[in-house]
């Protein structure tokens, strides 16, 4: 066997230079199959909409205090910049992710949900369960205040939506068959949160 032949094979019948492209090229099938998470918009950021009361909490879920900031409001222009498209349908369009496939419908981390579009927090892993919907579940708030309820007429059924109070974004639905202590189950779409590991 010849010196070029010999050093153009390894045991498997690949070149060193494919070995050597080898970590390359799987790094970027890696960021093309796994989308990276959004970043964390700052929670305390002022918007242009009326003003409202939020409860403020550290990334590792500890309650920092209330804060009165004027709501976020952007035109569907601006939230196409920030937000993937998949991101704008559901918290701008009101959009629902196939169950099963959302970031976090399977996520047993401990940690906080904030909100995808403007950072407020919404939810912590502390009541979290498993409903077997596919999304993520939750029996109640990390505040009260951090959250809105309206009624939803919509697909000949009447639900109750849940939105971020901040910003307006659509999160998802309350039903009334949760676990014990609030008996309610806030089913979210994994597109509307980000979460923060704490």
């Amino acid at each position: 066997m010849d010196k070029n032949r010999f050093e153009s094979l390894n045991a498997g019948g690949v070149s060193r230079r494919a070995l050597l492209t080898m970590p390359v090229a799987f790094a970027g099938l890696a960021a093309v199959a796994w989308p990276k998470e959004p970043s964390v918009p700052d929670p305390k950021e002022n918007g242009t909409g009326k003003k409202v009361k939020i409860v403020l909490f550290s990334d590792d879920g500890k309650r920092v205090g209330e804060l009165e900031v004027q709501a976020i409001k952007k035109s569907d222009e601006e939230w196409k910049k920030q937000l993937s498209p998949d991101e704008f349908a559901v918290t701008r369009k009101a959009a629902t992710e196939r169950a099963f496939t959302g970031r976090y419908w399977n996520n047993h981390e401990h940690g906080i949900y904030r909100c995808v579009c403007c950072g407020n927090a919404l939810f912590s892993s502390d009541t979290k369960f498993e409903s077997g919907t596919g999304w993520p579940s939750f029996w109640e708030p990390i505040a009260k205040q951090n959250i809105e309820e309206r009624s939803d007429r919509t697909l000949g059924m009447l639900r109750t939506e849940v939105l971020c109070r901040k910003c307006d974004a659509h999160l998802g639905h309350v039903f009334p068959d949760g676990p014990p202590t609030t008996g309610l189950r806030y089913c979210l779409n994994s597109l509307s949160l980000i979460f923060v590991r704490s």
